[in-house]
């Protein structure tokens, strides 16, 4: 099986970039990640702090690995987020239907076929759901480069792709990587609305919407401005050249456009659903993540913000 016949298979399927990365040896940006961690940078997600030596190497996930198969699926729409006052905003990537299924299945399928014609191969899967360094591994398979704000960013698709990946005993010819494309822009680090890049290419989850309103349980300070967001921020991607100019829709009536109501979250309605509402409503949505109680404690937090508005923390 060859490097070719593995990406052929994978766009057949509606994956938009494969590549193939070669393993040589432990992750060095193991040392990065060591950092992060150590600086608090992950706040309450301690299941960062598991796993660490096999988010570094792979093949004490899959003993004998060789190959990382990098994939990628756009998720862009022409869709954006209506404004006023009674609206709150949720991330494109939680508009429509949840990713992991999507992706799931289809990697999930790819491998499979894999199998059938290479019996003896080994090798696990993942869509965000293991200890992967996953964006590390794409550049590494040419996908694209790890821009400032921490998102891949491919030259030809921008940063609003999701990512997936096989760990695997093959040894596949390699892509070459991708070189980083960010240059002397600082657009992600001026437009944060909590300055959570604190400085090129390090992200403080204390401070970053996403993690806030998604990850984080219980309270959390005050003084952090939202900025309208009740599940997830785009702010960082919205503003970079590379999605402007490149990222291009997905396709028309896709899984990831938006459901009835998600492009425009009407506040009052959202924050007055009962546990039933919630999930039905957010049935095999990625939103469903934060719960209906975290899901309310970001409405709440965004009305009183609006009611009193807070500078930038």
């Amino acid at each position: 099986m060859t490097s070719e016949q593995i990406r052929d298979k994978a766009l057949s399927l509606g994956f938009s970039k494969v590549g193939v990365a070669g393993m040589a040896g432990p992750l060095r940006e193991g040392d990065f990640l060591k950092q992060w961690l150590i600086s608090g940078y992950h706040g309450t997600m301690e299941w960062m702090n598991r796993n660490v030596d096999r988010r570094t190497d792979p093949s004490l996930i899959v003993p004998g690995a060789r190959s990382v198969i990098c994939l990628a699926m756009n998720y862009a729409t022409t869709h954006r987020h209506e404004e006023g006052p009674e609206f709150g905003k949720i991330s494109r990537y939680a508009w429509g239907v949840d990713y992991h299924d999507i992706l799931g299945g289809k990697v999930r399928e790819l491998w499979e076929w894999m199998k059938e014609a290479e019996p003896s191969a080994e090798g696990r899967f993942y869509v965000d759901t293991g200890p992967v360094m996953e964006k590390v591994w794409a550049q590494r398979a040419g996908l694209g480069w790890i821009g400032k704000h921490s998102n891949l960013i491919s030259r030809d698709a921008g940063s609003w792709l999701f990512l997936a990946e096989i760990i695997t005993t093959l040894d596949l010819v390699p892509d070459h990587p991708e070189t980083d494309h960010c240059g002397t822009c600082t657009l992600c680090i001026e437009a944060c609305p909590t300055d959570a890049i604190v400085q090129p290419y390090v992200v403080d989850s204390n401070r970053c919407i996403s993690y806030l309103t998604i990850e984080h349980r219980g309270d959390f300070d005050e003084s952090i401005p939202l900025d309208g967001w009740i599940y997830g921020c785009d702010v960082c991607q919205d503003v970079c050249p590379w999605n402007e100019k490149f990222s291009q829709p997905a396709g028309a009536a896709g899984p990831f456009d938006p459901r009835e109501g998600n492009r425009a979250p009407i506040l009052q309605e959202w924050k007055e659903m009962s546990p039933q509402e919630f999930s039905e409503r957010f049935r095999g949505s990625p939103v469903k993540r934060t719960k209906r109680d975290g899901l309310t404690r970001n409405i709440n937090r965004v009305i009183d913000q609006r009611t009193t508005p807070q500078g930038k923390g």
